[in-house]
């Protein structure tokens, strides 16, 4: 059982339906969470901003793909950017792998070959969704609090500002949330 946002679900099928200011409410909702998750994949603004771009072009065009039984749509959001991160990463190693022989005297072929198989990209889907199933689970508190800090780089004294709460209790709530999640997936492994 995923925990979803019925207002999430809602917009997805308007955006099926291709009600385009369903997606513009969508952006306005989630386009901080994947920003903050892209850049630290990429780690360059003007990069993390084309792939949220093309993130939304691909939640336009791929929404009627969406499956509840699959997850909610906040993770299925999640993995669309993860993956366009990835990908662009990828394609990047290669084009520079293809256009320079690396300083150790490696070919284009044998960089090329450090980029992760289809196996390890499936364990990383797999370790990828078992951590969103984790994260969904958490009482809202927890939850808001680790996506604000982990995927959007808040520190703790933001939080509290943000949310209006003591220190303190920003970190006991991460705290917590964080060893829920780690036994929950000591038993999903």
């Amino acid at each position: 059982m995923h925990i979803s946002d019925p207002t999430d679900l809602t917009l997805l099928q308007r955006i099926a339906a291709r009600d385009s200011s369903a997606l513009a409410d969508l952006y306005d909702r989630h386009s901080r969470l994947l920003f903050g998750l892209i850049l630290r994949i990429v780690r360059d603004r003007a990069e993390a901003e084309e792939i949220l771009q093309e993130a939304f072009v691909r939640m336009w065009t791929r929404a009627e793909t969406y499956d509840t039984v699959l997850g909610g749509p906040l993770p299925w959001m999640v993995r669309v950017a993860r993956n366009l991160a990835i990908d662009r990463l990828r394609a990047q190693r290669v084009r520079a792998a293809i256009s320079t022989q690396a300083p150790d005297g490696r070919t284009a072929d044998a960089i090329a070959s450090d980029i992760q198989g289809p196996e390890a990209v499936v364990v990383d889907t797999q370790r990828s969704q078992a951590l969103t199933d984790a994260l969904a689970v958490l009482p809202a508190e927890q939850r808001q609090l680790i996506a604000a800090a982990f995927f959007e780089g808040y520190t703790h004294s933001e939080l509290a500002r943000r949310f209006g709460l003591p220190v303190g209790t920003v970190k006991t709530r991460i705290r917590s949330g964080m060893i829920a999640m780690r036994q929950r997936l000591e038993h999903a492994v």
